[in-house]
């Protein structure tokens, strides 16, 4: 896997929380406090690489995550802001991405569902996240939900 080390530009939290997963190989991070977020309980995250559509440069981020059989499902919610999240715009222009789930490391491919397995999918995932409903409420743009698929 490419250098996944935490962007100078995030947020300590976010940095921390990655430095962390990084460090013990999701021992410590992979279990996110929901609650810092509007939502409930722990919940799973993973890492995700993405290739910087301008820069070149690896972006590294904790993602909350659910599954759907052996594919990885994330939301490019942004908080609900106008404008999807840089991870996301990265990964339309190269959806050749890197994952870690606590110490599995692998190379997966991404895609944006659409139609029914959207509208499932995104069901899944507001139980798993409840905030996500809200988020959708304050934008005009339909959320992306990200299914990331391994790569051989």
């Amino acid at each position: 896997m490419a250098d996944t080390s935490a962007p100078r530009e995030l947020p300590p939290w976010i940095q921390d929380h990655i430095n962390r997963y990084l460090s013990t190989n999701g021992e410590d991070g992979y279990w996110w406090d929901a609650s810092v977020g509007g939502g409930k309980g722990k919940v799973p995250t993973l890492l995700l690489t993405t290739t910087g559509r301008k820069s070149g440069r690896s972006l590294t981020l904790p993602l909350i995550f659910g599954q759907s059989g052996p594919d990885y499902v994330v939301i490019a919610s942004k908080g609900g802001a106008p404008n999807h999240p840089s991870w996301y715009t990265n990964l339309e222009a190269n959806p050749d991405v890197q994952v870690q789930v606590k110490g599995d490391k692998f190379r997966a491919r991404a895609h944006t569902a659409s139609g029914a397995q959207r509208a499932q999918l995104w069901k899944a995932m507001v139980q798993i996240y409840a905030p996500y409903e809200e988020y959708q409420k304050k934008t005009q743009r339909e959320i992306p939900v990200v299914v990331l698929k391994r790569q051989a």
